[in-house]
Parts: C-alpha cells; structure tokens; sequence
C-alpha cells in the first residue's frame, strides 16, 4: 500500500490515526504487540528472522515450474492467499515484467493475452502442511503486473501499471487493464480484459463487500498526475467473471481541491465528494488523466497506490509528493479515507521527516495487516532490504531481513520484498523478494 515512496528518512505521523485502519478488522481486538526480539543471521544468506521463527523457499526464478510450463518468470510483486478445499492454500503472484523482463511468463494456450508481453500472474497451491503441491501459470501475456486487490468471491485482481498500446515495446494489442484471476482453476478467468474499468497505470485495487463497488488506483509518474476512481459494475458482487459485464467508470472530485498533496493537516475532512463519469475509459486517444472533465476539473495526486477496504470505508494511499515534480506540496505519503454512507473524504495520516515514528529503513512499499495486530510493511530502499512490523503503539520492529546481494562487492545491492501476505489461518507469512524473484513461507510463533 505504500509503495515506492522513494523518499529518505520515512516516518509515521500516527498522533493516534493508526487504529483507523483497522477498524472493522480482525486485527483490532489484538493491537498492540511489541516485535519478537532481534533477527538472528541466517547461515544459509537469504533470510534474518527473530529466534523461533523458520523460512521455506517455495519457489524461486528460473527455477522449473512444477507444471513442467516453462521457468519461474522473475520479478514477483504483489500477492494474496485464499483459502482452497481441505485445507489448502492458494498463492496468486504477479510478475512485474516489463518489455525487458528477464524470465517472462511462459505463453499458455487460453491464458494468454498478448503473446508479445512478458507479465502475468503464477498460482502456487500449498497442503494444509505449506507443502507445494503445484506451481502453474495462472494468466500470461500481460504487462507490469505490479499490485491488484483480492475480490470477496475469493478471485485476484491484477493491475497493468502502464498504458502502452499496440505497436509499443512491441506488444500486438493495448496495455494498461485488470485482469481476473482464479487461483485455484485460473482456466474459469482466461484472459480477459476488464475493459470498462479503464485503461490506465493500474496499481491497486478494493472491493466494497456491500455494495460491489470497486475502487481503482491510478500510479502515474509525469503530470497530470493520477486519479482515484470508482467502478459501478452492472452485476455488483455478481462473482467470478461478473465485472466482464461491465459497469461505469468514474474518477473522485473534491470540490475546491485540485491536487490532494495540498492538504497536509490530519484530520481534514471533505464533505460532499463527487464522482463524474470518465469520458473515455479506453483512453483512445487521450489518456483518462488528460480527459476533458469540464470546467470544475478533477482531483489529481501523485504517486496514488495502495488501496484497501477497512470497516465500511475504503482506503487509499499517495506514496509521496514532491513540488519539485509538479505537486502543489511536498510530503512522504498520506493514507485517506472515503466513507461512501457519508460522501466524506478524511486525510487519516501523513507521513513526513518530523513525525512521532521513523522507520529505521526507507521506501515502505507493500503492506497487509498481521493477524496479531499492526502492520507489516515490505521495504524498497537502498541497502540491505527489511519487513517491519508496526503495532498501534507506533512501535516499529525489523521481522525480516533480505540478505540476497544482487550486486557486487563494491556496490552492493539487495532485492525488494513485496507482496507480503498472511495464510487464511494466520499461521504462515508469505513475501516475495522481488529479484531474484523468490517466495518465502515464514512460520514461527505468531501471536494470535
């Protein structure tokens, strides 16, 4: 959710804010955990953890899928884990390739959308032990499969971080949609864009449990910066292939607020947020952020992410925000909250240098709540990589440490985590190192 701030010194203004988003969770009768002690150095070179905890590689790039379909393609990103028959867990993962990916995801015959792109998502199904039973292609030929968000019918939605058409980076057909992803029988999804839902840079994505409703965020990187969006789909909460049905796209208006990164007290609160129709969705000419939205204008912010819903609310996140590159102000992320009963709008925290909680790392990218309480955070910064746990307190702890050097001696470099995520059970933490590409299963004595 907090994706690639790319700012120094992250931190925290939580002045009590953090509870907000757990309100209506599971994880809100347990917050308030300290960490689980040091990270003990792991013998083998790939993973810290505190003592008691155990890591397993469940699957690492280039390695053979056990489909026997081709290698692990490289570059996991975002993830979920969804419950299956007796016990069973299943993994969906995105690939994160671009035009220039390493390992692409191997071409499958009726889960391919475009033969010329190199993303899409692999499904892994786990035992009730976390043995890897199979390891398959789930949907290929997509492009930058970065984040997504898990559907209440127990489907992965994964989002297309660009917006390249046909004839660019080679690709045979337009980029830039979601994708429906069934983990356990990815032949029932295929691949089909979702087209009404816009084409953009995808990131994230939420689904209101009540009403159908699905919230989009957009990451776009150069000015007009990227929108928030609302999806009103013809078979709300339809289950697995309804959104094909289509739906009406529109992008969030807060009247008098052009650009969000303006507001900078938490606590501010909108009253009266209007949604306007997307003119183009497809964005056939124009991309959606470029779009005629009439003299009133849209609202923008750069660097929109991570997106969740939470109680009767859905949350979403602008990682940062820099004047230097065309923001009306600077921050290092905010997290807003949208309350549909109320048409309200809440700036809930604001991350920033001088707050009450640093991260002792930097760059917070993915994030998912603990089944214990609190936060777990995936770090993408500059040396050696971390997941950090945050409790309500604001207590910041290291729970892993990445040691795979991806450079050399001279300059070292470490790879991303991501995707982090919990079993149905809440007993097994699964994060990805983004290169090279590796899945972990980390068990231990969670608190529960």
């Amino acid at each position: 959710m907090l994706a690639r701030s790319g700012a120094l010194g992250i931190g925290i203004a939580f002045t009590g804010a953090l509870s907000e988003l757990f309100t209506g969770t599971a994880a809100a009768r347990n917050l308030g955990h300290s960490g689980y002690g040091p990270l003990v150095p792991d013998p083998d070179g790939l993973l810290d953890l505190p003592k008691g905890f155990r890591y397993e590689v469940l699957s690492r790039e280039g390695d053979p899928l056990r489909s026997g379909e081709g290698p692990v393609p490289s570059n996991h990103d975002g993830m979920a884990a969804f419950a299956g028959r007796h016990g069973r867990t299943h993994l969906v993962r995105n690939h994160e390739n671009r035009a220039s990916g390493r390992v692409p995801v191997p071409v499958i015959d009726g889960l391919t959308y475009d033969p010329e792109g190199k993303g899409g998502c692999t499904a892994l199904t786990l035992d009730h032990h976390g043995r890897v039973l199979s390891e398959r292609v789930a949907i290929a030929g997509t492009a930058v499969n970065c984040a997504g968000g898990p559907t209440p019918w127990d489907t992965w939605l994964t989002c297309e971080e660009t917006e390249d058409k046909a004839g660019t980076n080679g690709y045979t057909k337009d980029h830039g949609y979601i994708f429906e992803v069934d983990g356990a029988d990815p032949r029932r999804t295929g691949a089909v864009p979702l087209t009404a839902m816009g084409r953009f840079q995808h990131e994230a994505i939420a689904v209101d449990p009540e009403r159908g409703v699905v919230y989009e965020t957009e990451d776009a990187f150069e000015r007009p910066f990227g929108l928030f969006y609302r999806f009103l789909p013809e078979k709300p909460l339809g289950g697995t292939g309804s959104l094909r049905a289509g739906g009406r796209l529109q992008a969030m208006r807060v009247p008098g607020v052009p650009d969000l990164s303006s507001i900078q007290d938490i606590g501010a609160r909108f009253d009266g947020i209007e949604w306007v129709d997307v003119p183009d969705p497809q964005a056939t000419r124009t991309p959606i952020r470029h779009q005629d939205f009439g003299p009133r204008g849209i609202t923008h912010a750069q660097k929109l992410e991570g997106c969740y819903w939470g109680g009767r609310s859905v949350y979403f996140v602008s990682s940062f925000a820099r004047s230097a590159e065309g923001s009306a102000a600077d921050h290092y992320g905010q997290i807003w909250r949208y309350d549909p009963d109320r048409r309200r709008l809440t700036l809930v925290i604001v991350f920033g240098p001088d707050t009450d909680v640093q991260l002792p790392g930097e760059s917070p990218d993915n994030i998912c709540l603990a089944p214990s309480g609190g936060l777990m955070v995936c770090e993408d910064g500059g040396g050696a990589q971390h997941v950090y746990g945050v409790t309500r307190r604001g207590e910041v702890y290291a729970m892993a440490r990445g040691r795979q050097n991806i450079g050399t001696a001279e300059e070292p470099e470490w790879g991303e985590f991501a995707g982090v995520t919990f079993s149905p059970d809440g007993r097994t933490m699964y994060v990805n190192c983004y290169t090279p590409g590796t899945t972990f299963a980390v068990t231990g004595p969670w608190r529960g």
